[in-house]
């Protein structure tokens, strides 16, 4: 459930540099609200799964407390499917560390339904296939694999419906043509996939795109006091701010 609420707080933080250049806005295509998230190469994009004592993480207000003090959550959002423990379903990469291999084959369920991908935080972003991502790997310093794929080289994913009558509220994660931009999208109303896809085709025009979960989908931008209500999750994707050394305590 999507909740807001304004104060001065998260006004002054809307004022910072840090979220004026990840900005959350709200596009609307064929009468959905979409809510979307960027981040630029070059900004601290991170997947996360366990705090340092090995412990799930789960859900946005415990990665706040599990960055180091000063450095805020610009925004969450949960990256990637995963099984009851929480843990990734297929390939994923924490600080350069693969925690858990690629799967190609396929499976039941929406992370089965061939041709599923991998979003890689490297020296570019990245949506890759899963089967050319590992046949020819990315040095990702995160990653994580998802699926299906939304959009497949500016082609929606071959066995998506126009006409496709199962609808959720959905988020996935596109990324421009040079790499540079990520953008995270949820849905504010339930959607097909079709309509998913083309949203990240047509409206956010990216040549790539990946599913990353609906049902459970949760998004959280404390600065626009956003916090969307659900379970513990398995990876988070979050956008983090540094604390500025300049500041003092």
């Amino acid at each position: 459930m999507k909740t807001i609420a304004t104060n001065a707080a998260a006004l002054m933080l809307l004022a910072t540099p840090a979220l004026a250049d990840a900005p959350c806005a709200d596009r609307s295509f064929d009468g959905v609200t979409y809510t979307v998230c960027e981040a630029q190469l070059g900004q601290d994009l991170k997947l996360f799964l366990d705090d340092p004592d090995g412990n799930l993480i789960g859900t946005p207000e415990r990665l706040s407390e599990v960055v180091p003090k000063g450095d805020r959550v610009i925004f969450a959002m949960n990256a990637g499917m995963y099984h009851p423990d929480r843990k990734p379903v297929g390939l994923f990469i924490e600080n350069g560390k693969e925690l858990h291999s690629i799967v190609t084959s396929e499976g039941p369920g929406n992370f089965g339904l061939l041709p599923n991908g991998v979003f890689c935080i490297g020296e570019a972003f990245s949506v890759t296939e899963s089967r050319a991502f590992a046949a020819d790997p990315k040095d990702c310093t995160y990653a994580t694999q998802s699926g299906p794929m939304l959009v497949i080289d500016g082609t929606l994913h071959p066995k998506f419906l126009a006409d496709g009558t199962s609808k959720n509220i959905r988020n996935g994660v596109g990324v421009s043509a040079d790499g540079k931009t990520a953008y995270f999208a949820i849905s504010d109303a339930p959607v097909s996939f079709h309509e998913f896809g083309r949203f990240f085709r047509d409206e956010m025009q990216v040549p790539n795109a990946l599913y990353l979960d609906g049902k459970i989908s949760r998004l959280t931008i404390p600065g626009q006091g956003r916090e969307d209500m659900g379970l513990p999750m398995g990876p988070i994707v979050a956008l983090i701010a540094h604390a500025d050394p300049a500041a003092g305590d």
